[in-house]
């Protein structure tokens, strides 16, 4: 498999523009980069070739004729995949084959429990100041891999991982999301509500969670 890096510079900012932002036309491509309509219709071409990209669908507009949307293959997400993903599964399968589901359940939960300690020493006390602890939340989010990004919206933010580099270990273990759930629920307990609004092995091409001060709510 091709590592990410390898492609040129501008294949490699295309291939992470769909990652983030899901299927794209090629005008909406080339404003976000810069480049001309031509020079992302070669690119993506080459990437076609490759198998990393694909026509998604033809996105109704209200006026002029439908437009071409671009999307990431399974393949191209599989550039961004984990390098250790093999390994994890088979390290699941034989926890859950040693100790039962009981037991890999517990040993996910001491996993959880060490994260919540180490994020509650990294990052900023959310009774001082929320946006500052969601804001270094999503930059270690971003350092372990996981693409986030965080959103203002009119009743909170949007926390939101646009790629899951544990995704082969999570398709053999939900605990592993019900943990990270749980995670940010204990982080921010006390100062804002937790949920998730995406869900990628529910079929959504991402995990995105919802979070609303609690002052918000009275």
């Amino acid at each position: 498999m091709t590592d990410l890096s390898l492609l040129p510079t501008t294949q490699e900012q295309l291939v992470k523009r769909l990652k983030s932002r899901g299927p794209q036309s090629i005008k909406i491509l080339a404003g976000q980069l810069g480049l001309t309509t031509m020079g992302v219709r070669q690119h993506l071409a080459q990437l076609q070739e490759k198998g990393y990209v694909k026509h998604a669908q033809l996105s109704h507009q209200t006026r002029g004729r439908p437009v071409t949307l671009w999307k990431l293959t399974t393949q191209g997400h599989a550039l961004f995949t984990d390098g250790h993903a093999r390994i994890a599964v088979e390290l699941i399968t034989a926890a859950a084959q040693t100790f039962g589901e009981a037991g890999l359940n517990k040993l996910v939960e001491v996993n959880e429990n060490s994260l919540l300690t180490q994020y509650q020493n990294e990052l900023p006390d959310p009774q001082l100041s929320l946006s500052d602890t969601l804001e270094a939340l999503c930059a270690k989010r971003s350092r372990e891999g996981f693409m986030a990004e965080l959103r203002l919206t009119p009743s909170g933010w949007l926390l939101i991982e646009n790629h899951c580099p544990i995704f082969a270990a999570a398709s053999s273990c939900s605990a592993l999301c019900v943990a990270e759930l749980s995670l940010f629920k204990k982080l921010l307990e006390g100062h804002a509500i937790v949920e998730r609004s995406d869900y990628l092995l529910e079929g959504a091409r991402r995990c995105a969670y919802r979070i609303q001060p609690i002052d918000a709510q009275r």
